[in-house]
Formats: C-alpha cells, sequence, structure tokens
C-alpha cells in the first residue's frame, strides 16, 4: 500500500489534479471570471491528457 501511496506522490498528473482544485476552489471565493476558471480547467486538463498519452507512447 505505501508503494503505492509514493507513487501517487510522484505522478505529475496527481499534482496537476490537485493544483486545478485549488484554482478553482481558490479562484471562485477570489472572485476570478468564471470564463478565466474554465480556461484554467481546460489547461490542467489538457496538460493531464497529454502526460497520460506521452506514458501510454513511451510504454510502446
Amino acid at each position: 500500500m505505501e508503494n503505492k501511496f509514493k507513487t501517487l506522490l510522484k505522478s505529475r498528473k496527481f499534482w496537476a489534479a490537485v493544483i486545478g482544485l485549488m484554482v478553482v476552489f481558490v479562484g471562485d471565493r477570489a472572485g476570478v471570471d468564471p470564463a478565466r476558471l474554465l480556461e484554467a480547467v481546460v489547461v490542467v486538463v489538457g496538460y493531464i491528457l497529454g502526460t497520460a498519452l506521452e506514458a501510454v507512447s513511451a510504454r510502446g
């Protein structure tokens, strides 16, 4: 179990998701325009998908 937890903490996708959630929660409370929050989420999701595709292509 500990090995999976360490792997999760090393994951770029995991940290991108955490940062994306923080942007949404903090941005909403800070009065950031919802359209700008949506743009930020799209960027984070694009990064996560790109990282996932990179990992898949590296496996061959």
